[in-house]
């Protein structure tokens, strides 16, 4: 059975990385692949090809940055073509980005059953061009991989059939688990001459926090009370530093004495930078499960998030982009210690085994029941 993986963006990689580990433990299935190229600079895809000790694409589409649509439309051709080509018998794609949509779409238009990694997930906000994404590649994948139970309400309630859904944990989980000692040797804190639980981590990428002056500015501005009391490492977006330079804010993180600004780093630096950190401030989804598994407190710059389950049982807070909302959760954490939250169900290193088995038990068996149907036609 030929299964094409679908990666389009870093994260993908950490969620692609277990299921191909997985697969070729199998000799019945046959695993490709496939970039679509749609976020990559040379250096950073090495790094983290390399981290995630995972194989060369064996498919590189090089579609390139563009609008959604234009993005969107170059993967559904290209993809065509490779689908085509390679005749597979099983497509995968991960997480939310215009990659996965785009590929489920041309995958089922071709009748090519479809998998989607990190199913169910909402927040609530179609503003996102993510949640878009979500909503759609959901609605016409064969098979929901879900991470959380909440997940698995959300496709019930848009009509889901509860055949199509399976609670299987989170694969991100199963990456870091099966890397966290190895990220343990990284020399990254002795070279930036820092000391476990003595400094914060900042990341910060998306366009309802780095695209307007003003939300920009408020975030920059708690940095600068923050770092009174704690040093803030923030390893920065190509995009983010684009727009602080182009708002003339390159002065203001001047004054950030104790911000540490970094190139962006690979997998297995920022994986014992956070692990070492007293706390870490995101807008990403995925750093809000890894610092849950971590047990490390984590503050989301965002005003919603489609994974609940960090926040009702992990370590993450909610606080937006508001100046007083973040200063008054970071002294929180520096004063008392934050969320400890706990581990949630089935994050125990195992969903890519999950997913594995219930495709290849789910696919034989619809095969054998297709081949029984040819034989008496």
């Amino acid at each position: 059975m030929k299964i094409i993986n679908v990666t389009g963006a870093r994260p993908n990689m950490m969620k692609v990385a277990p299921l191909i580990k997985e697969i070729k433990i199998h000799k019945e299935l046959t695993p490709l692949l496939l970039h679509t190229g749609q976020h990559y600079d040379e250096k950073m895809s090495k790094v983290f090809f390399n981290d995630l000790s995972m194989p060369e694409p064996d498919i590189y589409l090089g579609v390139g940055s563009g609008s959604h649509a234009v993005q969107t439309a170059k993967v559904m051709v290209e993809f065509e073509k490779v689908l085509l080509s390679e005749n597979p018998d099983f497509v995968v794609v991960v997480g939310d980005v215009n990659s996965t949509m785009a590929c489920a779409i041309t995958a089922v238009k071709l009748h090519i059953p479809v998998a989607h990694v990190e199913a169910g997930l909402r927040s609530f906000d179609r503003t996102m061009p993510e949640e878009i994404n979500r909503i759609v590649t959901d609605s016409v994948s064969d098979y929901l991989f879900t991470t959380s139970e909440d997940a698995n309400e959300n496709l019930k309630k848009e009509g889901i059939p509860a055949e199509k859904i399976f609670f299987v944990g989170n694969v991100m989980i199963d990456t870091l688990l099966n890397h966290k000692e190895k990220a343990d040797r990284s020399d990254i804190t002795q070279r930036l001459g820092l000391k476990k639980g003595e400094y914060a981590v900042l990341t910060l990428h998306r366009p309802s926090n780095v695209d307007g002056k003003e939300s920009l500015e408020r975030i920059l501005d708690a940095l600068l009370y923050i770092q009174k009391r704690i040093k803030i490492v923030f390893p920065v977006h190509p995009r983010t530093l684009k727009m602080i330079k182009e708002y003339g804010f390159s002065d203001i993180t001047k004054e950030i004495k104790n911000l540490i600004i970094l190139e962006p780093l690979g997998y297995l630096d920022f994986l014992k930078l956070m692990n070492d950190a007293m706390f870490v401030l995101t807008d990403s989804g995925g750093i809000q499960e890894e610092t849950t598994i971590l047990q490390i407190p984590c503050l989301t710059l965002r005003e919603n998030t489609e994974r609940p389950v960090t926040v009702m049982e992990g370590t993450n807070t909610i606080v937006g982009n508001d100046k007083e909302r973040i200063i008054k959760e970071a002294e929180n954490i520096l004063n008392n210690g934050g969320k400890a939250g706990r581990v949630p169900k089935l994050w125990d290193g195992r969903a890519a085994e999950r997913i594995v088995e219930i495709i290849i038990k789910r696919e034989i068996r619809r095969k054998g029941e297709n081949g029984e149907m040819e034989k008496d036609s």
